[in-house]
């Protein structure tokens, strides 16, 4: 959400003054006083200034000296001191990021000396993602998302070539107002993706706590409600008429989506949204390739050929597990036309995906150029890459 952001700025903006960071991590969680010791061992020269067991009770603490186990209150006065001794040379600005992952003596201590700065010029800022009791009764600011508006400007700094409206308004939906969402996601996706919608959707890596954390939830759901989810993962502009058609013809009875729903895991209204940005991401990878393949021949068969030909074609295209000349031919009329309007990645996109499906090698070789040659003329990185493993015919 930017915490960490809000935290730099923080630092940049208190340029004149001295500052300590330590930021939790997880791995350190069961080293007693680690995180205390990250912020105080760059002013640990002033140890010598404390009343003496003050000192011994912090250098005991930090493996200084050897010596019985430590009071916790002296500790606690212990850094109160350090850091009053350290604003003799001018105000002070302690900046503790993921305190969560702060180690349980560490946490306890900060919200000590916290507590009882009254006339010390310090200034301690804490970054939690949940409440936390120790904290509670201190000053809050709850960072929330990003206003529609600065979403949408966020968006559009960080994508270099054409941003399809819809794609834009499904990633803004779906990101609500996250603005690491905003930043991560495009980069995640391919631009002919982001042009049009006509890519593969990525299997995407995931981190690995948030991804378990939705598999298990999308695992748990009843097998018509976990297709349904394949399905309106597979159709990127959250078309709702779309995805119904798609799922009648598999046979997925209306109430699997409201298990969904129920779940949090979507929202259904006059355009599907996923509710959080990588619950899509999430569903579609954890689906089998039949399941995938079956998505996308749904909503192939369920899209108009007459109203929307190119989004049609390409979703057969994802369907298919063969080479096929027609299919291919297809594609490429949907570049042509793609072309036409201006759409040079989404022609790459669908010119990569006909060479892919061509059966004759010499036309497969043409296609591949053409492919390359479009994304060129679109300015789109790795334009010389065609293919879904990278190699074919380089400019």
């Amino acid at each position: 959400m930017g915490k960490t952001a809000l935290l730099d700025y923080v630092a940049q903006s208190a340029a004149d003054l001295r500052a300590l960071r330590v930021a939790g991590v997880e791995s350190e969680m069961e080293l007693a006083f680690a995180a205390l010791h990250q912020m105080c061992g760059p002013v640990l020269d002033r140890l010598g200034r404390l009343p003496g067991p003050q000192r011994d009770a912090l250098g005991t603490a930090f493996g200084l000296q050897v010596g019985p186990p430590p009071d916790r209150f002296l500790i606690g006065l212990a850094v109160l001191s350090l850091l009053a001794e350290v604003t003799e040379d001018g105000p002070l600005v302690c900046v503790i990021d993921d305190a969560r992952w702060l180690d349980r003596a560490s946490a306890r201590v900060l919200a000590f000396v916290a507590r009882r700065l009254v006339a010390e010029s310090v200034l301690m800022i804490f970054a939690v993602r949940e409440p936390d009791a120790d904290l509670d009764r201190f000053p809050q600011l709850m960072v929330q998302g990003l206003r529609e508006a600065d979403a949408r400007q966020l968006l559009r700094s960080v994508v270099p070539w054409p941003l399809d409206e819809q794609i834009a308004e499904q990633i803004v939906a779906e990101a609500h107002g996250n603005p690491l969402a905003l930043l991560e996601l495009p980069r995640a996706r391919s631009p002919a993706r982001l042009a049009g919608g006509f890519g593969l959707p990525e299997v995407l890596p995931l981190p690995g706590r948030i991804e378990d954390s939705f598999l298990q939830r999308v695992d748990a759901l009843p097998s018509p409600a976990r297709l349904w989810l394949v399905v309106a993962a597979a159709e990127p502009t959250g078309d709702m008429a779309l995805v119904w058609r798609a799922a009648a013809y598999l046979g997925i009875p209306s109430a699997a989506a409201a298990s969904a729903a129920t779940d949090g895991l979507v929202e259904i209204g006059a355009r599907l949204r996923f509710r959080h940005p990588l619950v899509r991401s999430a569903v579609y990878r954890s689906a089998s390739a039949a399941e995938r393949q079956a998505a996308h021949r749904a909503l192939a068969e369920a899209t108009d050929p007459q109203l929307d030909p190119d989004r049609r074609a390409w979703h057969r295209a994802a369907a298919a597990s063969e080479p096929d000349e027609d299919l291919a031919a297809e594609l490429e009329r949907s570049a042509g036309r793609a072309q036409a309007r201006g759409g040079l990645t989404a022609a790459a996109a669908f010119l990569e995906r006909a060479a892919a499906l061509t059966p004759d090698p010499v036309r497969r070789v043409g296609r591949a150029l053409a492919a390359a040659q479009a994304k060129a003329q679109a300015g789109l990185p790795d334009a010389g890459a065609t293919g879904p493993g990278g190699g074919g015919a380089r400019r």
